[in-house]
């Protein structure tokens, strides 16, 4: 099953999808979100490119577990994910996927400019590595 894994932030939504077999993850590009319906229709397009069977959206939960801000508005996003689509939302605890993203895109030397870029992208693909190792796991 081919997942699509999603950072959602407040100015971009990073983006990777799974191989079809759902053992790797590539990251596949940045939206820089513009309104609620034209992310939709941008993740629309990639999922019927991908073949998507599924979404993982990353929830930036606080160190303690309890859930703030960002966490509720991300919590929401999956919901209308959940009406719009067809296919099943899974959140996934992202705590220091960015950090850990940024450490990666520091140790492969890229300038501070070329790491904004990406590093979205990076937390996303980390995401859904994440989710995946999981879900090797369970089976």
């Amino acid at each position: 099953m081919r997942v699509m894994g999603l950072d959602v932030g407040t100015r971009t939504i990073g983006v990777a999808v799974s191989d079809a077999l759902g053992y790797t993850a590539q990251g596949v590009e940045v939206i820089q979100r513009r309104d609620l319906e034209q992310d939709l229709a941008r993740l629309e397009e990639l999922m019927a490119t991908y073949q998507v069977q599924g979404l993982v959206v990353g929830i930036p939960r606080n160190m303690n577990g309890t859930y703030g801000p960002s966490a509720e508005e991300a919590r929401r996003f999956c919901q209308v994910l959940r009406e719009r689509f067809s296919v099943p939302v899974y959140e996934e605890d992202e705590r220091l996927t960015t950090v850990a993203a940024e450490k990666t895109l520091l140790a492969a030397d890229l300038s501070r400019r070329r790491r904004r870029q990406v590093i979205d992208k990076v937390a996303a693909t980390l995401i859904l590595e994440t989710f995946l190792a999981r879900q090797a796991k369970r089976d």
